[in-house]
């Protein structure tokens, strides 16, 4: 974030935000919270619009959405006295460097000449240095204060695969999700409608999502994945940035992206309700050579083509891939996450010089004319027309490597060009061409390191979905936010998300007071939804005991959360295990505190803490059930459950 500060004035903060569809979730989310908003923008009547700056002039508004190419029409209605901010949402659009550039945004540089006593802050999630000092430049604010939020989502789990057999692989990986919403990215059109429609073929419901599609054909698309009556979305890149949901368990590259912005920006669709998501990128050459054509016909080319670069680096890396994606934001990190495919299954090495020597000797004597795949079916003596009509088959290399299969043969070349064995010419069809360490290989006896192929399908961890011990509850819980989203018309997660039904099926709430305690419910949703859900929470725990009596006595969660811990787990492995959020595991031990479990608080919040805690109550002579005061009045730096345990041991 980036902000340039100015007066305090009271007014309407004007919300600048790239997609028309991403404005009403907000500000349905907004509305349900009890906060004055809304949005302009050319789809809304004449009469609309004229209601919304009537709403403006009178400061009835708290926020106003508006996209960058109806700011212009907006204008007249501005002033000192009725703005109070301008915020610019998706800020990496207005650079040049920025991997999605628009047009609109570079007129908003004029703001701060219009409107100099106004503060502007801008917010991005996807910007490396180049493209932060870029947006500083082009809003004319060179020496706003800068807010770097760490970029890690320890909630994601990180994967890459081969690109080979990529459905069988997606089909095993969905038969254990039946029940979660994900998105699957592809580079075309066509692949869309093709893994979409062979998705649904297999008995999952899917549907493709591109910018071919008419304008209503993607609204429908859009609202039946938001409303969870789509769990599955295949779609390119126009799809994700208008969305705001928060329970997406899972996304998929089918394709490599072609830079690590538009790869994290992706991935973090995925799990935004702090909840267990997986990540998984299918990684194939022929990605990178596609990628390179399209880039050879862009602007910037040899930027693009630089993060491409990183971006297979990332792909093909060996090492933990939390480190490597971090590091490429600036944010330095040197302990490995656990939390990937490479932190869990580590690869092993074997000696692989004599391997490499083969396709060395065979790049030579193709004279360094051939790219990847005509190299691989020389070395596997392949009887194809390519290689025969350029008498490939009478070379002395040709079919020396014949008992490696072809898949694996490719990956192994990719290591030696990782390894700057090997160098591309992409421009001149991908060639080969070989480097000054593979005259070390031939002709000095320099060892070679090769990952051994594992496949990750088989050798991979058990994933973490194991239902919750009252998987039914949730899934009512579930079905009554289903129920009162289509009775507002609203999106299913700006009820409650994912998490805070996780919550209340661990803490399961008896009474509004408790219900005020989970996490995402405050006043206002308490009010409108409370009973309901307290309904249904009440009636399953009655069904319960009528069905099972044996069930009066299962453990309790927070007596779970309790075992995990003295067995020595952190509190993120714990919430990962049981899928809950931190917060909730936070709130079991205070609970088996209270009573008596000998539990060392102290070593969650410290003395200094919780007197300034003690301090914020006494100061707002807080004595509601609520601790959002408490967390607003210490400027939000004070995490809800550390309030909660600070009040707990200064009683």
């Amino acid at each position: 974030m980036f902000s340039a500060s100015g007066n305090d004035a009271l007014g309407t903060a004007i919300v600048i935000s790239p997609l028309i569809a991403l404005m009403k979730d907000q500000v349905d989310a907004l509305h349900a919270n009890g906060i004055a908003a809304t949005f302009y923008n050319s789809s809304q009547s004449q009469e609309i619009q004229n209601k919304v700056l009537q709403n403006l002039q009178n400061q009835e508004l708290k926020l106003l959405y508006v996209a960058p190419e109806s700011l212009s029409f907006l204008m007249p209605y501005l002033h000192k006295n009725n703005v109070s901010l301008f915020a610019i949402d998706e800020a990496h659009c207005i650079s040049a460097w920025g991997h999605d550039f628009r047009p609109a945004y570079t007129q908003l540089g004029k703001l701060k000449e219009t409107f100099p006593d106004i503060p502007v802050a801008a917010f991005t999630a996807t910007a490396d240095k180049a493209t932060q000092e870029d947006i500083l430049v082009q809003l004319n604010i060179p020496r706003a204060k800068k807010h770097l939020a760490s970029f890690d989502r320890k909630n994601l789990f990180l994967e890459v695969r081969p690109g080979t057999n990529r459905l069988p692989q997606i089909l095993r990986f969905l038969n254990n999700r039946k029940e979660e919403s994900g998105i699957i990215y592809c580079l075309s059109r066509k692949s869309t409608e093709t893994l979409a429609e062979k998705l649904t073929t297999n008995g999952f419901q899917a549907q493709a999502y591109h910018a071919g599609l008419d304008a209503e054909e993607r609204s429908r698309i859009q609202e039946d994945f938001v409303n969870d009556r789509t769990p599955i979305i295949v779609a390119t890149i126009a799809f994700g940035m208008g969305i705001d949901k928060s329970n997406v368990r899972w996304v998929i590259h089918y394709n490599l992206p072609k830079n690590i912005e538009s790869y994290y920006q992706e991935i973090g669709r995925s799990g935004r309700d702090g909840l267990p998501a997986q990540t998984l990128l299918f990684y194939s050459f022929a990605d990178v050579v596609r990628l390179r054509q399209f880039i050879d016909e862009s602007a910037n080319r040899e930027f693009q083509l630089a993060k491409l670069e990183r971006m297979q680096q990332f792909a093909e890396a060996l090492s933990c891939r939390r480190i490597a994606l971090l590091n490429y934001f600036g944010e330095h990190i040197f302990e490995n996450c656990n939390h990937c495919d490479n932190c869990k299954r580590p690869p092993q090495f074997f000696d692989g010089t004599v391997l490499a020597q083969k396709v060395c000797s065979a790049v030579y004597r193709l004279k360094e004319q051939e790219p990847l795949g005509t190299l691989i079916d020389v070395l596997r003596g392949s009887k194809n027309a390519q290689v025969y009509d350029k008498g490939y088959q009478n070379i002395k290399t040709y079919g020396i490597a014949k008992d490696i299969s072809w898949i694996d043969l490719q990956q192994y070349i990719i290591q030696l060009i990782n390894q700057g064995v090997l160098e591309i010419r992409f421009h001149e069809k991908g060639r080969l061409l070989l480097t000054p360490l593979a005259n070390k290989i031939l002709f000095e006896g320099y060892k070679v390191k090769l990952a051994s192929l594992q496949i990750k399908e088989k050798t991979a961890v058990k994933e973490r979905i194991e239902k919750s011990e009252s998987f039914g509850l949730f899934e009512k819980l579930r079905q009554v936010r289903r129920e009162i989203a289509i009775e507002e018309n609203v999106a299913a997660y700006i009820v409650f998300s994912d998490a805070a039904l996780k919550d209340m099926e661990a803490v399961l709430p008896q009474t509004d007071e408790e219900f005020l305690q989970v996490n995402g419910v405050g006043f206002t949703k308490n009010e409108k939804y409370g009973q309901r859900f307290l309904a249904a929470i009440q009636a399953h725990l009655v069904s319960e005991e009528q069905d099972i009596p044996e069930k009066k006595s299962k453990v309790p969660t927070q007596q779970i959360s309790y075992e995990l811990f003295e067995k020595g787990l952190s509190i993120p492995e714990i919430a990962l295990q049981r899928s809950l959020k931190e917060d909730t595991i936070y709130g079991h031990l205070q609970k088996m505190h209270q009573d008596g479990k000998p539990i060392n608080l102290l070593d969650f919040i410290t003395e200094k803490e919780i007197l300034l805690i003690k301090n914020a109550k006494n100061e707002l002579q807080h004595n509601e059930e609520s601790i959002k005061p408490i967390f607003e009045h210490l400027q939000e730096e004070v995490p809800y459950w550390k309030i909660k345990m600070g009040l707990y041991l200064e009683t």
